[in-house]
This record gives C-alpha cells, sequence and structure tokens, in this order.
C-alpha cells in the first residue's frame, strides 16, 4: 500500500465522522482482535492505541488518526479483506503500523496499562468476543 493510500486513510475527518467510526469501532474492536491475534505482533500497541483514541483528554486530531487507522482495522472487506488466508490484515499491519508511529508520544502510561489488563482478560476469557 503506497504513503498516499495511507495517508488517505488516516485523515481524521470530521467530527460527526469520527463520532461515527467511534460507533463502529466499539461494536467490532474486540472480536476483530480475536481474528487477528496472530497476525498482529504488536497487538498491545494496537489495544493502547483503542484505549488513547476513546479517552476525552487525547487531542482531537490524535484521536481522528486513531480512529481512522482502527475503523480500518474493524472492517471486514478493505484493500486486502481480512478473511483471505495468510495476507488479510497485512493492509491493517501497514495502516496502524503508520498510525502508531505517528501518535506514539501520544499514549500514554495508563492506556498501556490498560491494554495489558484487557490482553490479560483477553487471554483468560476463551469465549468468541471475550467479555466485551
Amino acid at each position: 500500500m503506497d504513503d498516499a493510500k495511507i495517508g488517505e486513510i488516516l485523515e481524521p475527518g470530521s467530527d460527526d465522522e469520527q463520532r461515527s467510526r467511534e460507533e463502529r469501532i466499539r461494536a467490532r474492536f474486540w472480536k476483530t482482535v480475536r481474528k487477528a491475534a496472530k497476525a498482529v505482533p504488536f497487538l498491545d500497541e494496537v489495544i493502547a492505541g483503542y484505549f488513547c483514541a476513546l479517552d476525552p483528554a487525547t487531542p482531537t486530531k490524535v484521536r481522528g488518526i486513531l480512529l481512522a487507522s482502527l475503523a480500518y482495522f474493524v472492517m471486514p472487506l478493505d484493500f486486502i479483506p481480512d478473511f483471505v488466508f495468510g495476507l488479510g490484515f497485512t493492509d491493517d499491519v501497514a495502516v496502524l503500523m503508520a498510525a502508531l508511529t505517528a501518535i506514539r508520544n501520544h499514549i500514554t502510561p495508563a492506556h498501556r496499562a490498560a491494554a495489558k489488563k484487557a490482553l490479560d482478560d483477553f487471554d483468560r476469557d476463551p469465549s468468541p468476543e471475550g467479555s466485551r
């Protein structure tokens, strides 16, 4: 995926677009995490980014970048559909990596602690969507 396409995906968007993305992400995030757990080597950072995106103290532009990349992650049909064996999350990983690199300084220790707790809880819960 080239930089121009990643740049388009990571556009923060309007307030309405951000609210819509946040609703989609909240509804689908944990189910997608379960599917992508083995395909995304930095899942702890993705989850920390999720908590950062939902944190009202996070600057609007940073929230927008995170919400855009997480929306791309949770959508089942994208550049390479997630169900394509072996390749499905490749484009998602590229988008997430670009977003997390761009906003890394805004992920706080509290976001990382919440991610660690969520992963610990997630690993203990065998149900398809965890307790979320």
